[in-house]
């Protein structure tokens, strides 16, 4: 079975670049830093982190592009792929990639990427759902996303 799940923030912004043919394909890549537990660097005072190239297809490509930025820490599930080529040098290029399969955020709307949260609106709880009073049914609700 080859299965990853990563939790990690994104180093920069995913790259979309769109595949030629008949039916053109978003390819997103991006990478991630997930840090190592309980491992601790040389010095004694930093984490260390290892940093996952992603690459994500299609409709997935198309959401990394629009929703992911430098900084948010994600959830991704996939599997990994490994390949080669020969650079300009001649030289023979190992590579590693995770093949994204399922991503999502794995902050709040309201969490920036360094780890603070922004200001919520005035109707949100502590929790980030808005408050409902009473007796309000929540159909037909809209809602900004």
């Amino acid at each position: 079975m080859n299965k990853v799940i990563l939790m990690g923030r994104l180093t920069r912004d995913p790259e979309v670049r769109y595949s030629q043919g008949e039916r053109s394909m978003a390819i997103a890549r991006y990478s991630l830093a997930v840090d190592r537990r309980g491992r601790r660097s040389q010095e004694g005072s930093e984490q260390t982190a290892d940093f996952i190239n992603c690459v994500a297809f299609d409709k997935a490509g198309e959401f990394a592009g629009k929703y992911f930025r430098q900084g948010m820490r994600v959830l991704i599930s996939g599997r990994i792929q490994t390949g080669s080529y020969t650079n300009k040098d001649g030289v023979k290029v190992y590579t590693t990639d995770v093949v994204i399969e399922d991503q999502e955020f794995a902050d709040s709307k309201n969490a920036s990427g360094d780890g603070t949260s922004r200001s919520e609106p005035s109707s949100a709880v502590g929790d980030g759902f808005m408050n409902i009073p009473d007796g309000v049914e929540d159909e037909g609700l809209l809602f900004n996303s």
